[in-house]
């Protein structure tokens, strides 16, 4: 699995084709509590819940084992450490690259630009999210790198103004 260059650690896979967890409404609480803040205390979460903190920590280590709970996190304003333009890079491969799709994903992974990577339908085989500190390093990093490797059919960029995240937003329908 690819390694997570803002972590160190590997990065977490999206959706999958497992079949949901079961959640009760105290897990879809303590799921939503996490997403908010994961540093909120688990005596907290409990009182919150109804539950003993005993309880709630074996609900949480629970979710960790069942899949539900990935990781916790810092969210990182990736301006405050001198990353602060934003971009999305659609990248489509050359016809023959597909057949290794994990070893062009690892590429990616080992960008320390790379925010994030979704491989996905269309006329665009991934789209990855970067965080560089201005435009001469993206333009650097599409130019110098991206599209110069023989797999790279071509790429289209996007700078993004704005981004809101939802804490929330694997619980809402």
């Amino acid at each position: 699995m690819p390694i997570d260059s803002n972590t160190g650690g590997v990065l977490t896979r999206g959706p999958n084709n497992a079949r949901p967890a079961v959640l009760d409404e105290t897990d879809h609480l303590i799921v939503q509590m996490l997403q908010a803040d994961a540093r909120t205390p688990n005596n907290a979460i409990a009182a919150a819940a109804g539950i003993a903190p005993s309880t709630c920590h074996g609900r949480i280590r629970s979710l960790q084992e069942r899949g539900v709970i990935r990781g916790f996190h810092a969210d990182v304003d990736p301006a405050a450490v001198g990353r602060g333009l934003q971009a999305l890079i659609a990248i489509r491969l050359q016809a023959h690259a597909r057949a290794n799709l994990t070893r062009f994903e690892n590429y990616l992974a080992g960008l320390p630009a790379v925010e994030s990577i979704f491989f996905v339908t269309g006329d665009r085989d991934f789209l990855i999210h970067v965080a560089v500190a201005d435009s001469a390093v993206l333009r650097a990093l599409v130019a110098d790198n991206l599209s110069l490797r023989p797999e790279v059919a071509g790429t289209n960029t996007t700078v993004i103004f704005e981004y809101l995240r939802r804490a929330d937003s694997s619980l809402t329908a």
